[in-house]
């Protein structure tokens, strides 16, 4: 069948196959991750509703599977594929394929860590786990949703780098507002952590705050 006759939920990957993905709307590369329409509606009705509703790309990334899976015409498989898709996104804009990563200033730490983190519409806090050389031997998310002291708890921040032998650690949450600015219980928080990480003989690097292109560092603060 000529590609002109083709039903136009397909159309895109043909126009993918033969143009590049660069050739294409967001719209239709959306359409291409929900794979088909429902009844009355193709593919790309969907995606273009979805961005509509939404108002940006960038906006629908950063939504949670549960409500995209509310969505008309996504539904709980394909809103899995979606967010899949996203966070596959986010985790390559921010590792260096076969490089040994290095943590030693808020630069580097934000390179890391922004792309994962910025667009996010809840907070999570998480932490980075460096060896002696500050090199990164593994991050962990410890908690999501409003930051405080009963979600953040130094038990559940510093068994992780016990367990891996970690000789200092980086500790990092974003601002879902977008604004970096460290709130008072941010501050708080830290100081916590902070005050039990010397008693376990442990170094916090520093706590980055990041936020929609920026980023505030609480050792720059002086805080730490």
């Amino acid at each position: 069948m000529p590609a002109e006759r083709w039903p136009e939920a397909e159309r895109p990957r043909e126009r993918l196959y033969w143009n590049g993905p660069e050739a294409l709307a967001d719209a239709e590369l959306l359409a291409i991750q929900l794979g088909s329409g429902i009844r009355g509606k193709s593919a790309i009705d969907v995606a273009r509703e979805v961005l509509a509703a939404y108002g940006s790309l960038a906006d629908v990334a950063g939504r949670e599977v549960a409500e995209l899976a509310t969505v008309s015409g996504i539904g709980p498989a394909k809103a899995a594929r979606l967010v899949a898709a996203f966070e596959l996104t986010r985790r390559l804009r921010a590792r260096i394929p076969g490089a040994r990563v290095t943590l030693s200033g808020p630069a580097e730490v934000y390179a890391a860590y922004g792309p994962l983190m910025e667009d996010l519409k809840r907070e999570v806090f998480r932490i980075a786990l460096l060896d002696a050389q500050n090199g990164l031997l593994h991050d962990r998310v410890i908690s999501q949703g409003t930051l405080s002291a009963s979600l953040v708890h130094p038990r559940d921040v510093f068994k992780p780098a016990i367990l891996e032998s970690a000789a200092s650690v980086i500790l990092l949450h974003n601002h879902p507002s977008g604004d970096p600015t460290p709130s008072r219980e941010d501050v708080r928080l830290t100081r916590q952590l902070v005050e039990c990480a010397r008693l376990l003989d442990l170094r916090i690097h520093d706590h980055l705050v990041i936020g929609r292109g920026r980023f505030v560092s609480l050792a720059e603060k002086g805080i730490i």
